[in-house]
């Protein structure tokens, strides 16, 4: 077992890179039993890295973002749905809380604070809070933010420069980053991103021709690399990369979808069978875990009325996540050049499951996507939604890749971003770290050899604002009381008995889970329930579900009914955990009589 305040005995602290990608799903990478090529981060995992097969997100953008920067669940981050102020309470204000503090300002603190005599010998202050040692990092964060209020992305540039930075919308700078280069809001253009900003000015002028987001933000973290080693400022880094990549829209160059034009005719169920064995393969997952069955909103592949537009859409995501592991390639490269390379540790991981939202077209009841419109940077109007007339990928596009697509990124798994089913909650997780790694890469009992280079596979549970406390401990700073997440350093240094000691819960959108140890008990939300659901419903039996995860983690077969003394105790573990971190029953705001919830629909949308 581990404490979360288990400090790091390694002499030399090592800087830290977090590389976040942007609804990536669980077999998107070929590490984790993907055709798309992704040679940069397969090499994190195969040259003396750990991949974990079970490590948790919190099921959507900006609660997974607003949980890995603080170490705490979305709701005690102030972010339990979305970025709007929902008008519900702290735990749905739609921005960072200054209640708890950012893996930024953990690490940026002085490691030796001021403390008086009385303060040592207590590990208290004068106000009675701990004493924490902080890292001593220069920190840096290039990308897309999310957690500091809601900027619509057609807002001009005078309203972000006149909004960001109020008590609503905290900014990266605010937030203990040292430097900023990215955008404020969600999804966006790849070509002219919206709410773009450097440190706090925003970045008014077109971008030129050539510029690709995905490509921009992995050269500003380049820079960054560069920089911290031009200078005399002998601290190590912090560097978050919070990628956009493959979130829709489907944009990406011509020269990078030809490469992957026409490999997705086989269709997405000969997907789903090649990665299934391939994780299988891998030894990434048992084979007793039956893939799940096609998802029930999904088609078989020979009933799709235009293959060809399909296996472009394909195209174009396994596109966009390419480009984004060339980035990746060109991080390590910067950091052999400059000598950080072995003394850095780099985690890589994705913020939920693949993405099943449509973007509807034509302005039908139920849909938002419209906000995209508006035109390029040459003046052409933009065509939003999946219109199967255009092919995706150009400017004057927006469209997703859509569900029956996001079932193959999520395989072997159920649902998708915004559900708590292993499909919208597992992310490929992969560490690197030469130095603190190398002396036990070649120990018989944990290696895995992949194409002659040993890596490791660790298969217990852990979730995304573990990394803080991990990260808190290869720093030697203190792991702050509100930290709700525990250090896996163990796990780094060998010891694969580490498991968390504590159990882990998901509610998005009153879709909610609890796993606890080889048991998961979740339930999915109705939303053809027009009514709100009232917060005392949840303690009922009816539409949980349970499943033995060394057995079953594909979610196949539910045991609810054979162990309902097991269910009620799951779900009075969630009923505690929900009153203690503030969640409210959903729908949060009333639906009008005759309304529908569309929040559960994605596929609708």
């Amino acid at each position: 077992m581990t404490s979360k305040n288990e400090n790091s005995t390694n002499p030399s602290r090592p800087n830290i890179i977090i590389i976040l990608a942007d609804d990536l799903g669980f077999s998107d990478i070929g590490c984790f039993g993907s055709e798309i090529k992704t040679p940069n981060i397969d090499s994190l995992a195969y040259d003396g890295g750990v991949r974990f097969t079970q490590m948790y997100n919190c099921a959507r953008c900006c609660p997974s973002r607003a949980s890995l920067l603080t170490g705490v669940y979305p709701h005690q981050a102030g972010i339990g749905h979305m970025v709007y102020d929902a008008g519900v309470g702290p735990a749905y204000q739609g921005y960072l809380s200054q209640n708890v503090d950012t893996i930024a300002e953990i690490l940026k603190r002085e490691e030796s604070p001021a403390v008086t005599k009385e303060d040592n010998d207590s590990d208290r202050g004068n106000n009675g809070k701990k004493v924490e040692k902080g890292g001593g990092y220069a920190t840096f964060m290039v990308g897309k933010w999310h957690v500091g209020g809601e900027y619509p992305p057609d807002a001009s540039h005078e309203w972000i420069q006149n909004t960001m930075g109020d008590e609503t919308h905290p900014t990266p700078i605010q937030r203990g980053f040292d430097q900023f280069w990215g955008t404020l809001g969600g999804g966006g253009s790849y070509y002219q991103p919206p709410s773009l900003v450097r440190d706090e000015e925003v970045v008014k002028e077109d971008m030129p021709e050539g510029f690709y987001y995905t490509d921009a933000i992995n050269n500003e973290a380049c820079e960054v690399i560069e920089k911290m080693s031009d200078e005399e400022d002998q601290r190590p880094f912090f560097l978050y990369v919070s990628h956009v990549a493959p979130h829709w829209p489907l944009h990406a160059p011509k020269d990078e979808i030809d490469k992957y034009r026409g490999k997705y005719m086989h269709g997405w169920d000969k997907v789903r069978e090649e990665r299934h064995s391939k994780l299988i393969q891998q030894r990434l997952i048992p084979p007793k875990w039956q893939c799940s069955p096609r998802d029930e909103h999904s088609s078989p592949w020979e009933d799709a009325p235009n293959k060809e537009w399909e296996d472009e859409r394909m195209a174009t995501y396994a596109a966009q996540v390419t480009i984004m592991d060339r980035g990746v390639g060109r991080i390590l490269d910067t950091l052999r050049k400059t000598g950080n390379y072995e003394n850095t540790v780099i985690f890589f991981l994705s913020d939920n499951g693949g993405c099943a939202e449509y973007l509807k077209e034509n302005g039908e009841e139920g849909h938002w996507p419209e906000f995209y419109g508006g035109r390029t940077r040459d003046g052409q109007q933009i065509q939003v939604g999946n219109l199967r007339d255009l092919n995706p990928g150009g400017e004057e596009t927006f469209m997703s890749y859509d569900l029956p697509w996001a079932n193959a990124s999520n395989t072997p798994f159920r649902l998708f971003k915004s559900f708590v089913h292993e499909g919208g909650i597992s992310t490929p997780f992969v560490v690197h770290w030469p130095e603190g790694l190398s002396a036990i890469k070649h120990d018989d009992a944990i290696k895995f050899e992949e194409n002659g280079k040993y890596g490791r596979i660790c298969h217990s549970p852990w979730i995304m604002m573990d990394i803080v406390a991990t990260c808190c401990c290869l720093a030697g700073a203190t792991v702050p009381e509100q930290v709700e997440g525990e250090s896996f350093l163990p796990i780094l240094y060998g010891n694969d008995n580490t498991t968390r000691t504590k159990p882990i819960f998901f509610e998005h959108q009153g879709n909610r889970a609890v796993r606890d140890g080889r048991w998961k008990l979740v339930y999915r939300r109705d939303s053809e329930n027009t009514c709100s659901q009232q917060y005392n419903e949840y303690g009922d039996m009816r539409g949980w579900e349970l499943y033995n995860m060394d057995n079953d983690r594909t979610e196949n077969h539910n045991l609810a009914l054979q162990n309902q003394e097991r269910v009620m105790h799951l779900v009075s573990l969630w009923l505690e955990w929900a009153s203690r971190v503030g969640v409210k029953s959903w729908p949060l705001n009333l639906i009008p009589q005759g309304g529908k919830d569309w929040s559960n629909l994605p596929w609708m949308w």
